[in-house]
């Protein structure tokens, strides 16, 4: 589904082996992906969590399986580093962030932001440190 409804996953469990990232300041960055069957049954999506436990990235879309819903938080993770990733004002008027790849929208934010800087700040936290995160 289009749009920055998120439609909520399972509670995050914070791996044990889990790998640290580094900011652009070299402050250690913790972050996770969780895969799993969102509240709407039957549908699945992917999370990112910074080591706050805190939403930080959705797919942005549901998937039919856990399987494919896995393979599009492996695929985001392969390629955050690369993907465009664009702010924008919501209906709301709060800023939010998405990210694409070609034509293909592949992430989106896990949170509003109340200004277009702190939106900025975190879509480029994603897109330095996604590809560190554990999981899924």
């Amino acid at each position: 589904s289009e749009g920055h409804c998120d439609p909520g996953g399972p509670l995050p469990v914070l791996p044990v082996a889990a790998m640290r990232g580094r900011d652009r300041t070299g402050r250690s960055v913790l972050m996770y992906f969780s895969a799993g069957e969102t509240k709407s049954s039957g549908k699945y999506s992917w999370w990112l969590y910074g080591e706050n436990h805190e939403k930080v990235a959705w797919a942005g879309e549901t998937f039919p399986s856990h399987y494919n819903a896995k393979r599009a938080a492996e695929s985001f993770k392969a390629g955050a580093s690369t993907a465009r990733f664009e702010v924008y004002l919501d209906d709301g008027a709060e800023y939010r962030w998405r990210a694409s790849r070609s034509s293909d929208k592949v992430a989106a934010s896990g949170e509003s932001f109340d200004s277009k800087y702190n939106a900025e700040r975190a879509a480029e936290n994603v897109r330095i440190n996604a590809g560190r995160a554990t999981g899924p």
